[in-house]
């Protein structure tokens, strides 16, 4: 009997066992970053760069490509670099609460995702500082690094404190505003009235997720879901705002708003069903729609100002979210 293994199998054997070291440390990281997610930040970026094309002093059929591609990418990494850091400064309280994150559990080492999240934030803000090249002025930049700054003080200082949803919204808000800082126009009502529709919804759902890792509290949970439906409103209410611009569903209002109406309650009869039942199932699912249903409602305010075909290019970011949500924790 041979008592020395193979060779070929033995090499084999060590490439597929190095394999899958490589891909559950590519798992770790991206349960890190919670990767489904950053597609509704891409989302934001595609909707409000859509947006105020279509509602700037001129009307752009086409948009300049490169300099979207550039400020999703910004987009992509400040929000990235947003989660990882919250992760950092949340490790001894995941420790307790959540064991099996990537930090706590030890798959990824707290000194290499402190780097990560800060590269990844430098990353961000250099890349929407470099869209000047593309739009000619300086406003990507300053939006980003303004984001940035929200960033850090939610994640650092803000997060446990009754700053932390309104802190929360105002840097998805910021986030709209980064892809509408591409034409150097005055910012009007309804660019305003769409950003502020998205931060405080984001702001209703952060509140919303405050406790959903134990049972939450009933009448914070319909006060939150309250928010995130003012938020929705506000959005419906963009043809008030809009006197200047003509929408696809100006002409009868009464369909922008059972488009509206609908989509809210689709979002938020989770909400409702979670606040009957409180407990950290229920909430986690109706946060996790929450923030997925986030893509949809960018595709609906793109709608708004554009045609289907624009609408439904925001809309299919929802499909790698949806699929890599079935496997990584959006929440």
């Amino acid at each position: 009997m041979n008592e020395f293994p193979n060779s070929e199998n033995f090499d084999d054997a060590e490439e597929s066992r190095l394999r899958f070291r490589d891909q559950s440390a590519m798992r770790s990281y991206w349960d890190l970053m919670r990767i489904p997610n950053v597609f509704t930040a891409m989302a934001d970026v595609a909707m409000g760069f859509l947006f105020v094309q279509a509602v700037g002093w001129r009307f752009e059929p086409w948009p300049d490509l490169p300099a979207l591609a550039t400020l999703l990418a910004a987009s992509s990494l400040l929000y990235l670099a947003g989660v990882v850091l919250n992760d950092v400064f949340d490790v001894e309280i995941d420790h307790r609460e959540r064991p099996e994150r990537p930090l706590p559990s030890g798959r990824i080492a707290l000194a290499s995702a402190r780097r990560l999240g800060w590269r990844l934030l430098v990353g961000g803000v250099a890349l929407g500082s470099a869209a000047f090249f593309f739009v000619g002025q300086f406003r990507p930049g300053f939006v980003a690094a303004l984001l940035a700054i929200g960033i850090l003080l939610y994640d650092a200082w803000l997060k446990r404190t009754l700053l932390g949803p309104l802190a929360m919204g105002a840097c998805r808000m910021l986030n709209v505003l980064l892809g509408m800082s591409a034409m150097d126009v005055p910012l009007r009502t309804e660019h305003w009235v769409v950003a502020g529709g998205l931060g405080i919804y984001v702001a209703g759902l952060t509140w919303f997720s405050r406790r959903e890792n134990a049972r939450s509290v009933r009448p914070q949970l319909a006060m939150a879901a309250v928010v995130m439906a003012a938020g929705i409103a506000l959005l419906a209410s963009l043809p008030y705002w809009s006197n200047r611009i003509i929408l696809h569903l100006q002409a009868v209002p009464r369909d922008w708003w059972l488009l509206t109406g609908a989509l809210g309650a689709l979002i938020l009869w989770r909400c409702v069903w979670a606040v009957f039942d409180p407990v950290s199932v229920r909430v986690r699912i109706a946060v996790a729609q929450g923030v997925l249903s986030i893509v949809v409602l960018d595709a609906v305010a793109c709608y708004a100002v554009r045609d289907v075909f624009w609408a439904s290019l925001v809309l299919c970011l929802l499909v790698p979210a949806m699929f890599l949500g079935r496997w990584i924790e959006v929440t």
